[in-house]
């Protein structure tokens, strides 16, 4: 069969796929960070200090590290509909449990639980779009569908500022916690694993798809043969969770603290807060979009990768040069500091998919998520402790700032390089 030109093939899959896993984990990252809001009240109610708070609220990812390979291999070698469609009610349950608990040590079982919960839905979603998007539309789809980070937190912000503001910390947690058993539904009515089993797709389009992504294939299996463990331990991967760990330690440390932080200059009402931390999210999705959408223009990872985080350190440190100077010119630095660190994401999560063979791709995705997102256990902690200490948080994000910063080097140094082949493609309405 002759593959179909650039311009006759549709692509409905970036309308059908893209938007379902899109909100499928925006759910998810709005019931693993909602706790940053109700850290506050919740520290007071369960009499918590700043370290303890921090240790609690971070002990999700010592859970989350469970199911990263699992999660891959049972996404790859059996199915990744299925399998995300159980960790939603899983950790439906875990949320709304959240909202019940009286003691800090139910706090630390539930967010543990939670993490269990969650940790396979990542590697999951990589690997099912790895099934949908050829790898010159591969930063693109990371991406679009990652957008959901800064999106869950902008525009759920606000809402659950205001519902913590009027009922309290346990309604917030609970009434967020039941949107996943509302989105099993659709999710299951929408999702398919492969081209192949999709109804709703032209024959154009599966005809392009299941040709170039045999091809892609093919070419990774012929030069890279071995096992799933020689691939585990190859050095790019440890090289890459080194990068993603202080990654996700910044990240998850800044989206913790900051309401907190913000509430330590200026007193304001939870529905003020909730408004202010989402503004930092809007300039972070248009930072991923941006070093995607030219990550793929340019086939090249490495460098937008390291770019990116570098971007982010910088600005993190000169927002803790300006705090005592401008507040308003370090919380503009705080704000585009995001897009930096968030926008390495869709060429990093590119470069396994292209540099190994889809069998073990998967696993690979699992271990370097499960390893790096324990940066999200430490990185809160840090400030936590920092703070503590210190009585402000200059130097807590002075600590993350630098983090980034070689997390950008890092990446600049050893990273693998993946230029993805130029193939063949349709033209993307989004690209």
């Amino acid at each position: 069969m002759t593959e179909p030109t650039r311009a006759l093939v549709p692509s409905d899959r970036w309308f059908r796929i893209i938007p379902v896993a899109f909100i499928m984990y925006t759910i998810a990252f709005v019931d693993r960070t909602n706790i940053a809001l109700a850290l506050a009240p919740m520290s007071r109610e369960l009499h918590m200090d700043p370290t303890r708070a921090g240790g609690a609220a971070g002990i999700f990812f010592w859970g989350y590290v469970l199911l990263q390979i699992p999660g891959g291999y049972f996404a790859e070698h059996w199915s990744a509909k299925r399998f995300v469609s159980i960790l939603l009610v899983l950790w439906g349950a875990c949320a709304v449990w959240s909202g019940l608990i009286h003691s800090l040590g139910e706090f630390r079982l539930a967010r543990f639980l939670l993490g269990i919960a969650e940790g396979g839905v990542w590697p999951a979603t990589l690997v099912l779009l790895c099934h949908w998007f050829p790898r010159g539309e591969r930063a693109r789809a990371n991406a679009y569908w990652m957008l959901c980070l800064p999106v869950a937190l902008a525009s759920s912000s606000p809402i659950a500022g205001w519902i913590l503001g009027r009922w309290g910390w346990r309604v917030m947690l609970i009434s967020e916690g039941l949107l996943p058993f509302l989105w099993l539904i659709i999710w299951n009515w929408f999702i398919d694993d492969h081209p192949r089993q999709a109804r709703w797709i032209s024959a154009e389009e599966r005809s392009y798809l299941e040709t170039t992504l045999a091809r892609e294939g093919a070419e990774l299996t012929a030069f890279r043969r071995g096992s799933i463990l020689e691939a585990l331990s190859r050095p790019q991967v440890f090289i890459m969770v080194f990068v993603y760990f202080l990654l996700n330690a910044g990240n998850y440390g800044y989206l913790f603290w900051l309401p907190t932080a913000l509430a330590s200059v200026r007193q304001m009402s939870s529905f003020g807060s909730g408004v202010l931390f989402a503004i930092p999210y809007i300039a972070t999705g248009i930072g991923m979009v941006l070093v995607s959408r030219h990550s793929d223009r340019h086939h090249e990872r490495r460098g937008h990768v390291a770019g990116a985080l570098a971007w982010g350190g910088l600005l993190l440190l000169a927002g803790v040069g300006l705090s005592q100077r401008s507040p308003l010119l370090c919380f503009a630095c705080l704000c585009l500091a995001e897009g930096g660190s968030y926008g390495a994401l869709g060429p990093f999560w590119a470069i396994p998919t292209e540099t190994m063979p889809s069998r073990v791709a998967g696993s690979a995705m699992g271990l370097i998520n499960a390893l790096g997102n324990l940066g999200g256990y430490f990185g809160p902690l840090a400030v936590g402790y920092l703070n503590q200490r210190t009585g402000n948080f200059v130097m807590a994000f002075g600590v993350l700032g630098a983090g980034l910063l070689t997390a950008g080097i890092t990446a600049a140094m050893v990273l693998p390089k993946s230029r993805p082949r130029q193939a063949v493609e349709p033209r993307s309405p989004i690209s």
